[in-house]
């Protein structure tokens, strides 16, 4: 179930995607948080200088294993602006981290990339429990994800 306290920190990821879009990147954006509620790492897309695995997710994935124990791992959340792709789920299920909270889904990414004739992604987009079956998730969340299928319409051009 979604909390209010889920909100706030979605709320964030939102804002870490348009500061992501408004540097020219994907608007894409995560939060780090322990078990404690504190935020622990933030972060948004920084793939526009061609390294594609720059992903807030992934880059999460590399600081947690860097800076935590596998148990504060494991009782920490991630929130995301939009369902970890394939590569981000697979990092986060190495490093053992604990629950996903994302504002939108792959699903739903997919859907509207197709609508704006945008070409896929290069790899194929799968839901978390595809590629991660052992970690928690959930969303998307719907007022949120309108706010992030917006951005992803700002980025395309599309009015």
């Amino acid at each position: 179930m979604i909390t209010e306290q889920d909100r706030q920190h979605l709320k964030r990821c939102v804002e870490l995607a348009e500061a992501g879009l408004n540097a020219g990147d994907e608007p894409f954006g995560s939060v780090l948080v322990s078990a404690d509620g504190k935020v622990l790492f933030e972060d948004h897309n920084h793939v526009s200088g061609g390294d594609g695995t720059r992903h807030p997710e992934f880059e999460i994935a590399r600081w947690a294993a860097e800076h935590l124990t596998p148990e504060e791992r494991q009782h920490a959340t991630v929130y995301t602006s939009g369902e970890h792709c394939p590569m981000c789920a697979a990092a986060h299920a190495w490093v053992g981290l604990g629950r996903i909270v994302y504002a939108s889904s792959s699903e739903q990414l997919a859907a509207w990339l197709s609508a704006m004739n945008v070409a896929s992604p290069p790899v194929k987009t799968l839901p978390i429990q595809a590629v991660a079956p052992g970690v928690q998730a959930e969303g998307p969340v719907p007022d949120l994800a309108e706010q992030v299928h917006q951005l992803h319409r700002r980025r395309h051009g599309v009015a």
